[in-house]
């Protein structure tokens, strides 16, 4: 294997002859920390050099870390010049530009207006948005998802390691920062804006698709141990025309029937910090169909996800 400093000279003098995928190579290298050290900014410069000598992948991964905030500071606009600059000549691109133009955002990509929530719990909280996520922001989540589907798994709270566990029979997909696209972007600002929380709070999206039989037995969002909680839950409903799959609040005496583009808010957390019992739920088995979720967990504070913990 080469050295760290073998493998970036390679690739920064394939680079420099005029081979894009030397540059977006480099890039992944950084983004992963696998070969060599972690560096987001570095990754970030990788990736315009791919870009200038025509990288289309390297395109629209620019984009989705200029929206997020992968080695520099989040900027909306620059991200949504970029997508313009890179649909010119991919049609890939250009969907995902057509996704945002129809959505009415402000300058740094949130909703405009404010959205409405249906108030089903004051204690505790629990709300759905109707209608907060069109129906083909629902079909690009779901289309990104489906080639990263893997069998769910649940935080151990001996461990704190994510690993398979009955409680959860669904298959998911995580849709982090190298994952996204603008249209994603623009959906975790909206699903801030819906819970009056910061961007960099959420982890990233989880997208979950059950299939006859398939449930999330009932259980808590709070992690146990952590000192950056779960405190809000946001669950956008992809689609709908399947039976069964509600979410149970037992405690409460609620059930929510999934409405696609409706999204469901609740807090897990107590006002000195504990896990809420009350706000434990359950995904009820789907009796037919396939069900597609799209799960955002927030925290307390600013979360990392380089650095998950």
């Amino acid at each position: 294997m080469p050295s760290t400093i073998d493998l970036v000279a390679t690739l920064e003098a394939a680079g420099a002859r005029g081979d894009a995928a030397a540059f977006a190579e480099l890039a992944a290298c950084h983004l992963r920390g696998d070969r060599i050290p972690r560096d987001l900014p570095a990754a970030r410069r990788a990736l315009r050099r791919a870009v200038a000598i025509g990288h289309v992948d390297a395109a629209l991964l620019d984009v989705a870390l200029t929206a997020n905030g992968t080695g520099a500071p989040a900027d909306w606009p620059a991200a949504r010049a970029l997508l313009a600059a890179a649909a010119r000549g991919d049609p890939v691109a250009a969907e995902h530009a057509a996704l945002i133009d129809a959505l009415s955002l402000d300058a740094a990509g949130y909703p405009d207006a404010a959205i409405p929530l249906d108030v089903l719990s004051t204690d505790p909280f629990v709300a759905v948005a109707r209608q907060a996520v069109s129906r083909a922001e629902c079909l690009h989540l779901a289309g990104i998802a489906n080639a990263l589907l893997e069998p769910a798994v649940v935080v151990d709270p001996a461990t704190g390691r994510a690993v398979p566990h009955p409680v959860r029979t669904s298959h998911n997909a995580t849709i982090g920062p190298a994952q996204e696209t603008l249209p994603v972007a623009a959906i975790n600002r909206r699903l801030a804006a819906l819970t009056g929380t910061a961007l960099d709070a959420g982890e990233p999206l989880q997208v979950l698709r059950y299939a006859p039989g398939q449930q999330c037995r009932l259980h808590s969002d709070a992690l146990p141990g952590v000192a950056n909680q779960r405190r809000v839950t946001a669950i956008a409903y992809l689609n709908d025309g399947f039976e069964g799959g509600e979410t149970d609040f037992p405690a409460i005496g609620l059930r929510v029937r999934p409405v696609a583009g409706d999204v469901l808010l609740f807090h897990s957390i107590l006002p000195g910090g504990g896990a809420d019992p009350r706000a434990r739920h359950a995904g009820l088995p789907v009796t037919r169909g396939v069900k597609w979720v799209a799960t955002r967990w927030i925290r307390g504070a600013p979360y990392d996800p380089w650095s998950p913990s």
